[in-house]
């Protein structure tokens, strides 16, 4: 079968390059033509667009290069149209993905939905596009189920690829430590991977750990951010920077400060105590559009699975440098709180379920398309 992936960032990238791996395990005349990145190409994608060239977030930025996004999104929906798939997998990436299922909706091919848009979250009002133009949506979050089902749409629930991506690195017995034990213990930070996260938490973080003894702060580097960049907000202060392992540090930690997204997922995995740290402008306007626009309790993906409070979340005002300190040396030693924190990844760790996310996930859309095509 021809399979047809859109995926707009690096996690979409990644997570569509295993998927199309499963699905070329099972289907022996699999083809695959993709926008997306460069894992995507070396997994057997035809790439006609990198990610690269429309990856713009936030409100100016889309707004500055609107052309471009809408010169990208044309050019997908012609070289769909032209190379007829027999299904389009869209990954994430709603803004840009959604319009491409409306339109694709029209031609009669399939539209499925691999990693499903966080409209619990806010923008609930999307649920009418998902309902009108993506025939089967894939879920990696459990709690997504219930949401989805409570608004008469049901999906599919196939575990989180993040599982598989960890057991994977873990079971790699030819990698190398990230960091040489030097007997001190390693607080890892992970402060974002967009520039205004990283300017707006690693001061607060580098605040923080300051004149805290016996630890060893290293922060996990996002790739495409220079050196620079990083030593402009972190001085005189004695932390390490690694790039391009975040699972190496991860591995080497025994507690983290981590911003708010699938890092915090991937820190929980690791059996790392954290404190969940996510400073956003404050303003009246910023207030409003929150309280209009997001309809969850929790940010962390951790507490957010867990239905409970597991790790604790700092955010805008109460993201300063005392309280992340207060919550932070308690994870620093063999404490209640450090101890009801993995005990609460393991309960996650059973909510989230086994790896083999985009195996299961491969078997349940070629299952629908032959069905489809009988």
């Amino acid at each position: 079968m021809k399979y047809y992936l859109v995926a707009g960032e690096a996690s979409g990238d990644l997570h569509a390059s295993n998927l199309m791996k499963a699905l070329a395990q099972r289907d022996d005349s699999a083809q695959f033509r993709c926008f997306g990145g460069d894992m995507m190409k070396s997994a057997g994608g035809d790439l006609v667009k990198h990610y690269r060239e429309l990856a713009y977030m936030g409100f100016w930025p889309v707004i500055t290069h609107i052309g471009t996004i809408l010169g990208g999104a044309s050019l997908c929906f012609r070289d769909i149209r032209e190379w007829n798939p027999d299904v389009v997998i869209l990954v994430d990436y709603p803004g840009f993905n959604l319009s491409i299922a409306k339109k694709v909706h029209k031609l009669g091919i399939p539209v499925y939905y691999y990693i499903s848009p966080k409209i619990w979250a806010w923008k609930s009002w999307r649920i009418r596009n998902i309902r009108r133009d993506v025939d089967e949506l894939f879920s990696i979050l459990p709690f997504e189920v219930e949401y989805f089902r409570h608004h008469n749409y049901n999906i599919n629930y196939v575990g989180n690829p993040t599982v598989d991506e960890i057991e994977e690195y873990k079971s790699d017995t030819t990698r190398k430590p990230a960091l040489e034990d030097d007997g001190r213990r390693v607080v890892a930070l992970l402060a974002g991977s967009r520039r205004q996260e990283i300017s707006r938490n690693l001061p607060i973080m580098v605040e923080a750990i300051k004149n805290i003894d016996c630890i060893r702060p290293v922060l996990a580097c996002a790739p495409g951010i220079e050196p620079e960049f990083y030593d402009s907000f972190i001085g005189t202060a004695d932390i390490e920077k690694v790039y391009g392992n975040t699972f190496g540090v991860l591995e080497a930690a025994y507690a983290a400060l981590v911003t708010s997204g699938t890092a915090t997922l991937e820190t929980a995995l690791f059996d790392v105590p954290q404190v969940v740290c996510y400073k956003v402008p404050v303003s009246w306007a910023a207030n409003l559009i929150k309280r209009l626009l997001i309809k969850v309790r929790f940010v962390s993906l951790v507490n957010l699975v867990s239905f409970s409070e597991v790790v604790p979340e700092l955010l805008s005002g109460d993201m300063n440098a005392a309280n992340v300190r207060e919550h932070l040396i308690p994870l620093l030693s063999d404490t209640m709180e450090r101890r009801m924190q993995l005990d609460g990844y393991t309960q996650m760790k059973a909510i989230l379920g086994p790896a083999g996310a985009p195996d299961r996930a491969a078997q349940k859309m070629i299952s629908l398309l032959k069905v489809e095509s009988d």
